[in-house]
């Protein structure tokens, strides 16, 4: 079974996606191997071209570390101690094979559940993307502990893919993507184009086994697509072994299983930035209206003229116009700024804002990625999940 099983289908259209590559396809007994990687970075180098943006999970921290010191055994704290070795390999692994310059960001659990580390690695990926940096990402197996793991790179990054309002999962595998069976054990097994929802009984056919470089097998890759599902995001499986599939993945065709979202991701956040309750509002002047009508712009502090009540980074605000204060309010977005940071740069130019505060969440009061226009038609309230 291989790649050439599966019939190709248009890849949903994206602006921003996140791509996961697993230890399958880097790690080999002496360390990292550029083999099947290659193909990948040329993949992210022509999205970039295209003006898209690529987020990249990457494991292999792990093996590099193990590599660099040819250490056998296993164990949480070996592993910690060996992607500790491994960390720089990596991000200096990618930098060679990228012409952008590359970052390294290390998430654990704590940091997609806590609002405020939250919030600040979104800005900080938001930034290096504005950058036009390259962000690799893994789990930071050198503090995690268990409990506080993500469990896999899978799950991480559908977690990362709602954290940057990514348009697609992209997850390169081994293998041509999913099968009816066990592609090596099963001979009747069939190739899988299309899933409208996972169900319980396709995770429970899904092979789990690892190999002997990876950590997780088909399981945590439907597992990771279910959750991108439910976040409006639609999960591409392609074999990331095959130069001619990822050279298709970069012309728009999916040579590989689609896991379909299960809501459209934009309709869902506008549906809910439109009800959830305001914490505060920001009043702007007639250049950000236009701004906003007309070009779907961020709201910069240039065009604020007022702050009202007091509220916290992360709130949702209703923008209102300053000169018709009567008119109903024009957006509603999420704060990049708490109140009172807000108004020690309201009317001031963004690159001011570091020295009026001291630090820079981004130069977006708030961003066009969480900002809804009230006079756009409103999608029909959906109370469920």
């Amino acid at each position: 079974m291989s790649a050439s099983d599966f019939a190709p289908q248009a890849l949903p259209s994206w602006r921003r996606a996140v791509l996961k590559v697993g230890s399958s396809l880097l790690a080999s007994p002496q360390g990292l191997d550029p083999r099947y990687a290659q193909g990948l970075a040329r993949f992210i180098d022509g999205a970039r071209a295209q003006g898209r943006e690529v987020v990249l999970v990457s494991s292999g921290a792990v093996a590099a570390g193990r590599g660099r010191l040819q250490a056998g055994g296993d164990g949480l704290v070996l592993r910690q101690a060996l992607a500790a070795l491994g960390q720089a390999s990596l991000v200096s692994f990618w930098q060679s094979l990228s012409p952008a310059p590359v970052a390294q960001v290390l998430l654990t659990h704590d940091d997609l559940r806590h609002r405020r580390r939250y919030l600040n690695a979104r800005a900080a990926l938001r930034e290096l993307l504005r950058l036009d940096a390259l962000p690799v990402i893994n789990e930071n197996d050198t503090v995690a502990v268990d409990e506080l793991k993500l469990g896999d790179n899978d799950n991480l990054a559908a977690a990362v893919a709602s954290l940057v309002d990514a348009d697609l999962l992209l997850i390169a595998t081994d293998i041509g993507g999913l099968y009816s069976g066990h592609p090596q054990r099963d001979p009747q097994a069939r190739p899988i184009e299309r899933v409208a929802q996972v169900t319980p009984e396709l995770l429970l056919a899904a092979s789990g086994g690892a190999g002997a470089l990876g950590t997780g097998g088909m399981r945590t890759k439907l597992e990771a697509a279910t959750k991108a599902a439910v976040a409006g995001i639609a999960t591409a499986l392609f074999c990331g072994r095959d130069d001619a599939v990822v050279q298709a993945l970069g012309e728009g065709r999916l040579y590989g299983t689609l896991i379909e979202a299960r809501r459209d991701r934009a309709r869902a956040r506008k549906q809910w930035l439109r009800h959830a309750p305001a914490g505060g509002a920001l009043r702007i002047d007639a250049g950000a209206v236009a701004a906003l009508r007309a070009r779907g712009a961020s709201l910069l502090p240039g065009g604020v003229v007022a702050v009202d009540g007091e509220f916290r980074r992360g709130d949702v605000l209703e923008l209102r116009a300053h000169d018709d204060p009567a008119a109903p309010p024009l957006a509603r977005g999420l704060a990049q700024y708490n109140a009172a940071e807000i108004r020690r740069i309201a009317g001031r130019h963004s690159r001011e804002i570091e020295a009026l505060l001291g630090f820079r969440y981004g130069e977006e009061v708030v961003h066009r990625d969480d900002l809804v226009l009230l006079d756009a038609p409103a999608a029909p309230l959906e109370l469920s999940a």
